[in-house]
């Protein structure tokens, strides 16, 4: 069946949860509706009597000094406690995105003859990994560590610590070569990998390689799929909401020199022809000095999971297969389920970013067809005018030319996404930050413009985040796009044909 035959269909009524959002989004600016209208109303009032007037009121014998000094004493209260229940702006000042050596490179034609000439896949399986890849939309220069570049690979831990070391350290040193901040100025640092989870954690040797303070706060995920970057910029997010003047470091990446599948059952072998090595390291914080150079501020996180259900919690799971080869088996539900995920996950969404104009039209379309009963197609909002940049998990072609076809967007808005795949591959969480990038490395970012990132993962999870540009990007001498920007964007067939 047909990706497009099995996804949702995005047109569904979601009144109930749209209401409900909007009710949370009322009683969580409370403070604010009632206080802003008060103080504009006597604002204008004050200006409206002019200085005489206001002379002449004080000197009232029927208003008291007592009154006059609670009545200020309550508007200073107000504001104070106004200002103080403002949530702390938080600021990705930089990030950095690791770019292998073109050493590590892997085009198809070497991929291919490594297939053929391995013992572990027989006829069938080679024959199935060459059509996948000839579909993939992936190029010429995706990378994979040393360690997958033998045959047959037979990786160890020792090899899959070094990739670790190599990815993490190498967009760390830039991190801090490009910020300015020393190891020991992190407050806490956030480092997903969804499969490789040794002891000490990645976390751990992250700590010990930059001999960062005995009182930081670290964090370690894995387990997660793809979509853990955006999980992680939440936690950084929570923390620094309640620790003033602090940094957080997240750090996201997937290690592939572990997590080659050497057995022939087809629904294991997708990620050997996919995914491919990177790692990205972010720097956020809540200093109000740091306004001026970050590149952007948060202003919304949306996380959806979809766990509850068992067909969204089995559809991304590692298991072994019948000759106890272990891998990661993908369902042929996928599509459907992540489809599912991204409806809920958007359905959060629209009520935090979709303009006026969107919401009302929304709105009478869903009343005119609840409450008169009016058989009118269902309206869907216009996504593309709440932002300006769209970074979608490039996970592969199919997930790409769905949320293309659903969300409604033009060949330019999934670009990023497209390119990030052919260049680089799927390399897990870290995707969205290369997307980012070519966005930067095209001139394309500029102040005020607004981001999605939207990111997939097992268990099932669907998570997005919003950035606003906070100001104009210009293209970095050193980044991962620098050697190749004036090469994209290229054209990618539907598939590509591979001589066997």
């Amino acid at each position: 069946m047909r990706a497009s035959q099995i996804m949702p269909n995005f047109q569904s009524s979601v009144w109930l949860k749209y209401v409900k959002h909007s009710f949370q989004y009322l009683v969580n600016h409370f403070l604010t509706f009632l206080l802003v209208p008060i103080m504009a109303a006597s604002a204008v009032e004050l200006l409206r009597m002019g200085p005489k007037e206001i002379l002449r009121l004080c000197d009232s014998p029927h208003l008291g000094l007592v009154h006059i000094l609670c009545s200020s004493l309550f508007i200073v209260f107000m504001a104070t406690l106004y200002f103080i229940s403002k949530p702390y702006p938080i600021y990705l000042v930089d990030y950095t995105c690791y770019k292998p050596p073109g050493t590590y490179r892997v085009p198809r034609s070497f991929f291919l003859e490594h297939l053929k000439l391995s013992p572990s896949f027989d006829p069938e399986s080679v024959k199935f990994q060459f059509r996948i890849l000839e579909r993939s939309g992936l190029g010429e220069r995706t990378c994979v560590p040393p360690a997958l570049h033998y045959i047959a690979p037979d990786p160890t831990m020792a090899d899959a610590r070094a990739e670790a070391e190599l990815v993490i350290f190498s967009a760390m040193d830039a991190l801090f070569e490009r910020t300015g901040i020393k190891p020991q100025d992190v407050d806490f640092l956030i480092v997903n990998c969804s499969m490789f989870s040794p002891t000490p954690s990645l976390s751990d040797m992250v700590i010990n390689k930059y001999k960062m303070r005995s009182n930081i706060k670290s964090f370690n995920l894995s387990g997660m799929g793809c979509s853990p970057s955006p999980i992680s910029v939440n936690i950084a997010r929570d923390l620094l909401q309640v620790h003033a003047n602090a940094y957080a470091v997240v750090v996201s990446t997937e290690i592939v020199t572990p997590n080659w599948y050497t057995g022939n059952q087809r629904s294991m072998l997708l990620p050997n022809c996919l995914f491919r090595m990177g790692a990205a390291t972010l720097l956020l914080s809540n200093r109000r000095r740091e306004s001026r150079r970050a590149k952007y501020r948060l202003m919304h996180v949306v996380r959806t999971h979809r766990g509850a259900d068992d067909r969204a919690y089995h559809c991304v799971f590692q298991e072994e297969d019948v000759q106890r080869n272990v891998g990661i088996s993908l369902s042929k539900d996928l599509m459907g389920i992540a489809g599912e995920a991204l409806k809920s996950n958007i359905t959060t969404m629209g009520p935090l970013v979709l303009p006026a104009s969107e919401q009302l039209l929304f709105l009478l379309s869903l009343f005119a067809r609840k409450i008169f009963n009016l058989k009118l197609k269902p309206y869907i909002p216009d996504f593309k005018q709440a932002f300006e940049h769209f970074c979608i998990h490039a996970g592969g072609r199919a997930v790409i030319d769905e949320l293309e076809k659903n969300l409604q967007l033009s060949p330019e808005h999934v670009e990023a996404s497209r390119m990030t795949l052919h260049r680089f591959g799927n390399t897990s969480s870290s995707s969205l930050w290369y997307e980012m990038n070519y966005i930067e490395a095209k001139g394309r970012m500029k102040k005020g413009d607004r981001s999605w990132q939207i990111g997939f993962g097992s268990g099932f999870k669907c998570n997005s985040l919003v950035w606003k540009c906070n100001r104009s990007i210009k293209a970095e001498a050193d980044g991962p796009w620098a050697d190749c920007i004036d090469q994209y964007p290229v054209h990618t067939v539907e598939a590509v044909k591979l001589q066997q």
